[in-house]
């Protein structure tokens, strides 16, 4: 007589063997109760799709980025300046009827520069909100 067997059937691969304990601080399991609620998900389900499902993606520390596109956005900014700077530099000379080539030059130059950094600067700011929606 075959035994009649209960419950769920022995797992043959994927049998999760290894463990992590982690501490956290009140607030911190305050957190991840909350989500934990939210989801839907148990805690073990919650903390294994953190790390690793999102651990593909970049982990970006908010207040260095917005400091660094803060910073960026300033040097966007002066680069503009010395565009209408230079440009303006050349109307007055286009007046005067001794703009030189040389100016013409550089301006363009500048210009072409600005467009390809602001270029990069808008993919860049694509491919993060992107990463931020999934």
């Amino acid at each position: 007589m075959k035994k009649n067997l209960q419950g769920r059937p022995r797992m043959i691969c994927g049998k999760r063997t290894k463990k992590i304990d982690v501490r956290f601080t009140e607030a911190e399991f305050e957190l991840v109760l909350h989500l934990e609620k939210t989801l839907g998900l148990s805690r073990a389900d919650l903390i294994r799709d953190r790390v690793l499902k999102d651990s593909v993606e970049v982990i970006v520390n908010a207040e260095q980025m917005i400091a660094a596109l803060d910073l960026l956005g300033t040097e966007m900014g002066r680069s503009g300046n010395n565009i209408n700077q230079l440009a303006r530099y050349a109307n007055t000379l286009t007046r005067q009827g001794i703009l030189s080539v040389v100016v013409v030059e550089r301006y363009n130059l500048l210009l072409e520069n600005y467009r390809k950094v602001q270029k990069h600067l808008e993919l860049l700011m694509r491919k993060l909100i992107r990463l931020t929606r999934k």
